[in-house]
């Protein structure tokens, strides 16, 4: 996926900013494939509106599949794919059959000084092979994860995006989400409350939002993990989990 250097005023608000929004990408060349086939995907770990940094991604902990009621480990798939030098990663595979498959991430622990915790974003992204409509509701069983009510293909611009948010299955009443799309460059927030939405859940878990532009837009729930881990300095922090999950939304008469 092209990688674009941020705009001088992107930067200054960047630097300005103490602590960004870290999101797991997990982004397939497409979102429907209408006759099956091969579809990619990029992995990278970054702030997906400023265009970067892109953070040190270490070869993740699980990559798989759930697709038909079977579930396949795709981490034979992997190969690295730096971004600018920095490790992030790429696979591709083959959906040879009818059906929506869920594709999921869990990478190693970031260890993050500047919020003095340990970030795992546990991401995934439903690929409908020959536009099927069918399993995109199938959950991969990731500590945290985001259930959709809405088909997350064939999204136009503005439809609204509505998922739950699970731990260990459960929903998670007003849990944190943020939301952020992939910026091509062509995007410049007038300040810094733009660069990433903020909502809660209700009392049932349940969230919605509307994607106002075309491309990926990302949906991360943010839970405090419930066992702390070591730091490089010896010390115990927090875990913060997220649960994540990429939608599409395609304008109308393009794509």
């Amino acid at each position: 996926m092209p990688r674009f250097l941020p705009l001088l005023p992107l930067a200054l608000m960047l630097a300005a900013s103490p602590v960004a929004a870290h999101f797991q990408e997990l982004i397939p060349s497409a979102d429907v494939l209408p006759e099956g086939g091969k579809v990619t995907f990029d992995l990278v770990f970054t702030h997906p509106v400023e265009g970067g940094p892109v953070m040190a991604m270490q070869k993740p902990a699980g990559f798989g599949m759930v697709m038909n009621g079977q579930k396949t480990d795709l981490m034979p798939a992997l190969r690295e794919a730096p971004v600018g030098g920095t490790p992030a990663w790429a696979a591709e595979t083959d959906l040879a059959e009818p059906g929506a498959a869920v594709v999921w991430v869990a990478p190693q622990p970031y260890w993050e000084p500047a919020e003095g915790k340990f970030i795992v974003h546990y991401a995934k992204v439903v690929v409908d092979s020959y536009a099927s409509g069918e399993g995109w509701d199938a959950l991969a069983g990731l500590p945290v994860e985001i259930a959709p009510l809405t088909r997350p293909n064939g999204l136009w611009t503005g439809n609204a995006f509505t998922g739950v948010v699970l731990k260990a299955g459960a929903p998670v009443p007003f849990a944190e989400v943020e939301v952020e799309f992939v910026n091509d460059g062509s995007v410049v927030p007038p300040n810094d409350d733009f660069i990433t939405q903020v909502l809660k859940a209700d009392a049932n878990g349940t969230f919605s939002y509307v994607m106002p532009r075309a491309g990926w837009w990302g949906f991360a729930a943010l839970i405090e993990g419930d066992t702390p881990m070591t730091s490089p300095e010896g010390t115990e922090v927090p875990v913060e989990e997220g649960a994540l999950i990429w939608v599409k939304a395609t304008d109308m008469g393009g794509n």
